[in-house]
């Protein structure tokens, strides 16, 4: 993988470090996709992504956010990503299409079920006083349980259950925010400061066309996640991906720090990721 230096704004000092490692069995062979490098917008250099079965190197073709890897023979598929992120970007630019695409029902964000209730719960809010009623509200009503959730639940499960991870938090964020006419997605990010440590899923707003990220779970300053991708839900972001074959992931580690000291994060400020 290639060094880039694109939009990077390097006079503000900031590095981040990123990485993560994957291990993975594959029973049948398979055709997979990955959603863990930052994405091409930051600078980045000593970039590396490393995948190996039997100690044989794989090729890898990268589209866009995502890495494919095809014909992965049966074994121990070992994936190893690392990168150092310079500096911080602009903010991210909202296209045209957006509000649309951002607006709809999706299988994990069910808008169109909970309408009724997410406009009674936050009746009279707009703008920023809405992110921030929603970021309220998912965080004191919904408790952070490691493993409490299902590969299968959206929305309306976790409203229910009142419990999840994070992105379980996101999607209903994102649910309640599209319920009262705001755009919003889910993103994942490299989170420098969250423990424990994971990829972490967030959810951005658009708000007078620029998006800001909201994040109930307060694990993590906003202001320091690096971007990995987004969508309109997790389907579209997920750190992996099967397309053919069978596969298990047995371990998994991340790590995500800065050289600089992280910010508080006050949750009623709007913030961007950079």
């Amino acid at each position: 993988m290639g060094d880039a230096m694109n939009g990077n704004h390097e006079s503000d000092g900031l590095q981040r470090f990123v990485s993560s490692h994957l291990e993975v069995s594959v029973t049948d062979q398979a055709d997979v996709v990955l959603a863990i490098a930052v994405s091409e917008e930051y600078a980045r250099v000593d970039e590396q992504l490393l995948i190996s079965v039997a100690g044989r190197q794989l090729a890898v073709e990268r589209q866009g956010a995502l890495h494919f890897v095809n014909n992965v023979e049966p074994g121990l598929l070992l994936i190893d990503y690392m990168a150092t992120v310079i500096g911080t970007v602009g903010p991210a630019a909202a296209h045209p299409h957006d509000a649309f695409q951002y607006m709809r029902p999706t299988r994990y964000c069910e808008s169109d079920r909970l309408g009724p209730h997410a406009r009674a719960e936050f009746a009279g809010l707009k703008g920023a006083d809405l992110l921030h009623g929603v970021s309220s509200w998912v965080g004191s009503n919904i408790t952070y349980v490691a493993g409490s959730s299902r590969p299968i639940d959206g929305a309306v499960a976790t409203l229910l259950g009142r419990e999840g991870v994070c992105r379980d938090f996101a999607h209903l964020t994102a649910t309640l925010l599209r319920a009262n006419g705001v755009a919003a997605r889910v993103v994942s990010v490299y989170a420098p400061g969250l423990s424990p440590m994971d990829f972490h899923l967030v959810a951005e707003a658009l708000v007078d066309g620029a998006w800001y990220v909201v994040d109930p779970t307060c694990l993590a300053p906003r202001s320091s996640m690096i971007r990995i991708g987004h969508g309109a839900d997790a389907t579209d972001i997920a750190f992996l991906t099967t397309l053919r074959g069978a596969v298990e992931l047995n371990y998994m580690s991340v790590t995500a720090f800065t050289n600089t000291l992280l910010d508080r994060d006050d949750v009623t400020v709007l913030t961007q990721l950079r």
